[in-house]
């Protein structure tokens, strides 16, 4: 469970240029759910992403998770619940480690580091059947730098990785932005298996609105700092691209 209680955010505060990117917004995400977030550039649905991964503190307000309150949490203490695909896919991978080494230190994510990654065969096994599931013939691969491959790719493998280790919630910050649309299919069609397959919570803002039509059961949509539209279940599932494009005309 997520509960974002009363949450603002305001930037340069006292200062000719302040800007208030959240307005008082109040937010609960059951476990399980997979939520879609939208609006214009602007409307504060990055910066609640920033909020929850950690990277940003809160002016005002609350946020906890399975009744933990981590609002004053940095980033790395929150790994053991929070997993983050980023919008460029060269980031959150070591690009000069292989595939293998990289799911290695992914899994280590919430743990206490070692001098040594200790890669065994158990664990080669492992990674090559998850791998083999993107259908990238990338299993045969794993000793290839993680940064020479294609952003589709990296961005599959780093979804997965995302979830190599046990975490309850993954944020996707416009995961597909940079890629092209086979692609982004095949990383949006994984995070779709990952929460309903695993039961993990997924936050995803997007400006696709193909993505925001086909994929999650809530949808949410972000105006001036606070939450315009908050919808699921059958209303969400009834939207057409029309209503969508009528948004944000």
């Amino acid at each position: 469970m997520i509960h974002i209680k009363k949450i603002s955010k305001i930037y340069n505060k006292g200062n000719e240029d302040e800007v208030s990117a959240l307005k008082d917004v109040s937010i609960e995400i059951p476990q399980g759910e997979f939520v879609v977030i939208i609006g214009t550039n602007g409307s504060g649905k990055s910066t609640m992403l920033n909020l929850l991964l950690g990277t940003q503190s809160p002016t005002q307000g609350n946020i906890i998770i399975n009744n933990n309150d981590i609002t004053a949490l940095p980033e790395y203490k929150r790994s053991k619940w929070i997993s983050m695909v980023f919008q460029n896919p060269a980031h959150g991978t070591a690009p000069e480690l292989s595939i293998l080494e990289n799911f290695r230190l992914a899994s280590l994510r919430a743990r206490k580091k070692k001098l040594s990654i200790g890669i065994n065969d158990d664990f080669r096994k492992t990674v090559e059947e998850k791998v083999a599931s993107l259908g990238m013939g990338l299993e045969k691969k794993l000793e290839q730098p993680m940064g020479s491959l294609s952003g589709g790719q990296r961005q599959a493998l780093t979804l997965l990785m995302g979830v190599m280790d046990k975490t309850d919630i993954l944020l996707m910050d416009e995961p597909t932005a940079a890629l092209d649309p086979k692609s982004s299919q095949v990383v949006m069609q994984l995070a779709d298996k990952i929460n309903k397959e695993l039961g993990i919570t997924i936050v995803l803002v997007t400006h696709s609105m193909k993505d925001a039509l086909q994929y999650g059961n809530r949808l949410l949509m972000f105006h001036g700092g606070t939450i315009l539209r908050d919808l699921n279940g059958m209303d969400k599932s009834q939207l057409q691209l029309s209503n969508l494009q009528e948004w944000f005309s």
